[in-house]
């Protein structure tokens, strides 16, 4: 069962985790490589930024971005700011998010994000901590995702692994940690058993880590789609 309410005090909670680390930057920092290929600091602070209006979009019942240019224009344009511009959009875009998620709402309804992607609205809010949570671990300032929450990482490792289910180009393939059950995902021919600490899979799912620290039997580790 979905509680949208504890999720959206889980997302002000990373919100302001992330806020606290920003703020430990200066604009040197903020104009250097992140994590991701090609994104400095800012292009990952502006889309943290962006997308909490594009989910507001979603719960409002517009289109996420008016299309995919936009969306990589909006990131682009923004990057580039000072610091404390950065700081100050993280907030007042974490705030109108906040905001709405208090209103009252059906959130057992059906909501639209990119790509015609249908989800519950009662979803939302850990999609929200999704992209705050992982995106601080790309900034590349300390945060690690052996820091994330438990609670975190063995649902988006569920969400993850639910994502590739049924995937003919990734073999079928069993998903075993210490800290939670296996789970199964892909779907196409043979069989694969990946092992390793939580944090490694999830790095592994999510792209973030190139898997090399965890164990498979039956096959090699298998290659996933870019998410």
């Amino acid at each position: 069962m979905i509680d949208h309410e504890r999720d959206l005090a889980h997302v002000h909670e990373a919100t302001e985790r992330l806020l606290d680390a920003a703020a430990s930057l200066d604009n040197a920092a903020a104009a250097e490589p992140s994590r991701l290929p090609g994104w400095t600091r800012g292009h990952v602070l502006a889309h943290v930024a962006r997308n909490a209006d594009a989910l507001v979009n979603v719960l409002q019942g517009r289109p996420m971005y008016p299309d995919a240019a936009t969306r990589d224009a909006d990131i682009e344009r923004d990057s580039g700011r000072p610091l404390d511009v950065h700081l100050a959009d993280l907030r007042a875009s974490a705030d109108r998010f906040r905001a709405v998620g208090a209103e009252p709402a059906d959130w057992r309804r059906t909501v639209e994000l990119r790509n015609g992607v249908l989800d519950s609205a009662s979803r939302i809010p850990f999609r929200r901590w999704v992209e705050v949570a992982l995106h601080h671990v790309d900034l590349g300032v300390g945060y690690e995702l052996e820091d994330l929450p438990e609670e975190f990482v063995q649902r988006e490792i569920d969400f993850l692994a639910e994502r590739f289910k049924g995937l003919e180009s990734v073999p079928a393939t069993v998903l075993r940690t210490a800290g939670g059950p296996d789970r199964t995902t892909g779907g196409g021919l043979g069989g694969v058993v990946v092992t390793g600490p939580d944090a490694e899979l999830l790095g592994w799912l999510a792209g973030r880590r190139d898997g090399s620290a965890l164990k498979t039997e039956g096959g090699p580790l298998p290659e996933l789609p870019p998410l």
